[in-house]
């Protein structure tokens, strides 16, 4: 199979689970981020705003549903897609996504907004609540008490992924085995489950650099 067919596949993948739970907010994430790396920018920039008004709080969606606006051709509609997007990742303390809209926005010859001073407060309050956030959905939630699996990616997730939004992965997951009919003594099985749930807890090249860096918190 071609790396084409192999996005394709996956795009039918996503498809069909977005269809199937249509309020399932990473269903639409990963099929718009599906179709941005297909060049179907449209598409995906709609994906995107699906998303957000699912979860207001992923700031990641943001930055991928504004990159697949410029893409389009929709540069004012991006605009005020990605100063929303500032504004959510600043208040989360999401730097990357943050970093990238900033990115984004300069591309087009926009400035970032500058933060209001309740927005700076309620980033440091967060900070300073010594709360563990998500990185994931940019909420408070609990610690896992270990890593889910050894390695690398296995410590990543214990220092950024919620026990909430894991939960929400093994049902995630669950419904990926049986609509897929995956069969893990296949490789090739395995490895489609692996590439969904990073998917599903944004690990994505970004993330996957830090984690072999040895940078994953």
């Amino acid at each position: 199979m071609t790396s084409i067919d192999a996005l394709n596949a996956r795009i039918a993948q996503f498809e069909k689970m977005a269809s199937a739970d249509p309020d399932n907010d990473m269903a639409h994430f990963s099929l718009g981020n599906a179709y941005l790396q297909a060049g179907r920018a449209a598409e995906a920039a709609r994906c995107m705003e699906r998303c957000v008004e699912l979860n207001p709080d992923m700031s990641k969606a943001f930055q991928l549903g504004g990159k697949a606006m410029i893409e389009a051709g929709w540069a004012d509609r991006a605009v005020t897609f990605l100063e929303k997007g500032f504004v959510v990742a600043s208040m989360k303390g999401d730097r990357l996504p943050q970093t990238g809209i900033a990115d984004l926005l300069r591309s087009i010859g926009r400035e970032p907004p500058k933060l209001s001073k309740e927005v700076d407060e309620a980033a440091e309050r967060l900070r300073a609540s010594g709360a563990f956030v998500c990185r994931r959905t940019s909420r408070p939630g609990t610690k896992l008490s270990k890593p889910p699996f050894r390695g690398r990616v296995g410590q990543w997730i214990f220092d950024n992924i919620s026990e909430e939004t894991w939960k929400d992965w093994i049902g995630q997951g669950t419904k990926v085995i049986n609509e897929l009919r995956l069969d893990f003594s296949r490789d090739r099985d395995q490895e489609v489950y692996d590439a969904h749930m990073r998917e599903f807890l944004g690990i994505d090249a970004e993330v996957m650099k830090e984690i072999e860096a040895g940078n994953g918190s």
